[in-house]
Parts: structure tokens; sequence; C-alpha cells
């Protein structure tokens, strides 16, 4: 039932979309305001320039894709996309050693980012009282005079000589992504900068779609092999709608994918899945080479302010922008979104500093997971605590002991997907699989 009478949300990306999902149930009045068209069908947006990447759905994202829009699994599938079990279909390489397959209720998407997008903007702007506005820039907040509460946002237009006007609203959420104008905006109103985790990672990724055929990958419907400090390199195979896969090679650290052809496969062929080689020496192409740089990791931490704004908030990546080659941003603002779900739900006040605690707690997870992951890699800064150093010996030796053991290879699963937390990786029937393992541990990775 709603009880409130109007929010904005500034971003009609992914995170901004299940923001408004999440806000719908509450308010009166949503509105959705993006710079860019937003088309009617599955296309590339100039707003999301990492859309012609490939992107992965990890399967606790799709879990609540289907909570908060019922039927959209089947809805996906409908258009082409593939349900992929994520052990059994799958050529897993983690850190060389070769990952056993074995059913499991994993499930993910295997679908292209501007398709995923496009069927939860169809889901959304379907939505009654959910009004998206395209083709208009946000210049800032309004707020009280004291600055102690945000009143709305101040609007343009892109047309030429088009005026600014005021969107009153009780409510504002900023999802506008890694440029996010969120610090500019709130220091413009007196308020001190959140203190900000940076990790720096450069890396560089090379997406290229190509034609699929039954026979490739062996049958299967994907590959990964993760970058290493001995090869900081990898690459991502994932099928996709319209009979392709997409491919993503990518390098850490001033390691930089090719993007000619020959070259290219030449580079997928150094790394520890041959599949990805073999696929890129045989497949056609479907689309031409993208590539895309990404310099940091940056977590942006609102909840140790002391002073915030009432009737604001921030989501997805401008709160925080994950490592891509971790496949999280998608999953993690779908989390928040369930969380800003819940919290209006409950009601009561001061949501800024409810919402920004709970949302540190479900970023924290996969934070860890991605910086302690990169943390393995000597040219990447930071402190290399001992519980760093331990956790990543021992992911290690889970991942020697999944070359046998299914059961090891779907724990590390189901944490790198959010379903369970790292903690969990620890549970005593893991750790003596893990001890178990080590007896018979093979010298060398599995190929």
């Amino acid at each position: 039932m709603t009880h409130a009478e109007r929010a904005v949300v500034v971003g009609a990306s992914i995170a901004g979309l299940l923001a408004a999902r999440a806000l719908s149930e509450t308010y009166a009045h949503v509105t959705v305001v993006d710079r860019d068209p937003l088309p009617d069908a599955s296309a590339a947006r100039r707003g999301v320039p990492q859309g012609r990447q490939l992107h992965v759905l990890l399967a606790r994202g799709r879990e609540v894709l289907e909570e908060l829009f019922p039927g959209l699994s089947e809805e996906v599938a409908a258009l082409g996309g593939a349900m992929v079990d994520l052990q059994d279909d799958v050529h897993w390489y983690n850190d060389g050693f070769r990952m056993r397959r074995a059913p499991s209720p994993m499930t993910a998407f295997g679908v292209s980012r501007p398709l995923l997008e496009h069927v939860v903007r169809t889901r959304v702007r379907a939505l009654s009282n959910v009004t998206l506005l395209p083709d208009t820039e946000v210049l800032g907040p309004t707020a009280t005079p004291d600055a102690r509460r945000v009143t709305g946002v101040r609007v343009r237009v892109r047309t030429a000589d088009a005026p600014e006007s005021t969107i009153d609203a009780d409510l504002v959420v900023d999802a506008g992504g890694r440029g996010s104008r969120s610090p500019v905006w709130l220091d413009r109103l007196g308020y001190a900068p959140a203190p900000e985790e940076r990790v720096r990672v450069d890396v560089t990724y090379v997406t290229r779609t190509y034609r699929r055929e039954p026979d490739q990958l062996e049958g299967l419907l994907g590959a990964l092999t993760n970058a290493t400090p001995a090869l900081p390199r990898g690459g991502i195979v994932a099928v996709q709608e319209g009979d392709r896969f997409a491919v993503a090679i990518c390098g850490m650290l001033g390691e930089e994918p090719p993007h000619d052809d020959e070259d290219l496969v030449r580079y997928a062929e150094t790394l520890a899945a041959p599949q990805i080689g073999a696929l890129l020496r045989s497949a056609v192409p479907a689309s031409p080479p993208v590539r895309m740089r990404f310099p940091a990791s940056l977590r942006r931490r609102y909840e140790r302010l002391r002073r915030f704004p009432d009737g604001y908030l921030v989501i997805g990546d401008a709160l925080c922008s994950f490592n891509p080659i971790y496949g999280q941003g998608m999953t993690v603002a779908a989390l928040e979104a369930l969380l800003l779900r819940d919290l209006l739900a409950a009601g009561g006040t001061r949501l800024a500093r409810r919402f920004f605690q709970g949302a540190a707690r479900v970023v924290d997870g996969p934070w860890a997971i991605s910086v302690g992951t990169d943390l393995r890699f000597p040219a990447v800064p930071g402190r290399r605590t001992p519980k760093v150093r331990f956790v990543n010996a021992y992911v290690e030796r889970v991942h020697a002991g999944a070359v046998a053991d299914p059961e090891l290879g779907a724990a590390f699963l189901r944490v790198l997907n959010l379903i369970d937390p790292p903690t969990r990786l620890l549970a005593p029937r893991t750790v003596w699989r893990v001890l178990r393992a080590g007896r018979r541990r093979p010298t060398v990775p599995v190929a």
C-alpha cells in the first residue's frame, strides 16, 4: 500500500530500474530520469558504455529479479536467452585447475546486457505509477533552506535552449553509476565527502560476439578462466540470444588484449582454458571487437558519515563499483533494491542511515571477494593482512580439490554467485573436504 507521494530516480540503467521497482510499492508516483533516449527494443545505449561488453548476472541476481518480476526467466528464455547451469554447463578453470562438472541448482541467464535491460525496462515501464523520462539531464538536487532535506531535482530536457525545471520529490535515489554526481551535489549542500576505498586494478577487456555452432565448447554453454599473478589475463565465453557466444578477454595491470583478429586468437590461446582459444580460432565473428578500460574499484562509505540529508539515497555503481571481471555489479544492485523495498515496507524514520548500513552489509561480501582476490597481484596496492593471505591460499586449495570433488566446486560457486557468504567456505564439512583433497592434490593444475 502506498503511503508516500513522489520519488525520483536518477538513471535508468539496471540499478535505477530496479530501484524504481522497489519504490513503486510505496510511492504513489515514481519518475526515472535519464540523459539517453530509452529504446523500445534491445539496443546498446551511449550512457551505458560498458553495455556492449559481456555481462554476467550471477545466480543470486537472477533469483532477486525473479522475485521482483515474476516470470522474468521465462520471458528472457522466450526472447532467446539461455538458462545456464553454472556448474554443469560451463568449463571452469580456477587458478588453472579445471573444476569437475556436476548438475546444480545454480542457474544464470545467458543473455546480453541490452536485452536484459530491455526486459527489465519494459516491466518497469508497465507499472502504472512509474514514469520514464528520457533525454533529460539532472542538474542537481533541490533542498530546504537549511539543506537538511532534499526536496527534488532540477532537470533540463536535452534539446536546444530548453529551460530548466524542477521535479518535486519526497525521495531522490541516485543510480547514476560510476559517473555519479552525488559527491559534487552533496558538497554544494554543505556535506562532507564520504570516505572512499579505491583499489587500482587497471583492467582492460575486449568483447566480441561469434556465431554459435552446436559442437563448439564441447557442447557446453560457457567457459571461464581467471587471471592469476603468474598470468594476469583471463577469459570468459557466455552463450547469448541470437545463437551467439560472447567472448571477453581481459588483462590486468598493464596486460592489454589485442584488437586484431589473429593477435586476439593467439592471446586467447595462452589462457588456461583451451576451449576459448579453440573457439576463437574457428568461430565466425558476429560483431566487431569492443574495448573497455576499468582503472579501479571504488567504494563510497556513506554509512560512515555523521551527517546526511533526509530524502536522498545512493545505489548501485554510484555506491560501489566493482572490478568487472567478477560480474558482481548487477547482482549487488538487485540486492540493494530488495533491501530498499523491505525498508520502505517496514516504515520508520532515518531511511538513509538504515539503507546505507544495510547496503554496507550487502557490499561487504562481494567487496571482500573482489578486493581480496585482486590483492594476490603484487602490483595491486593495499594491505595484505594475514586474513587476506590465508583466505587466498585456502581458496587455491579449494580450487585444487574441486578438480575431483564437485561438492567443493559447488561450495565455491555458491560464494562466487553471492548465494552464500564467503565465511561458508570455512564450514567444517568444507574444510574437511579441502584437507582430504590436499592429501591427493595434483602437483600441477589440470587442463
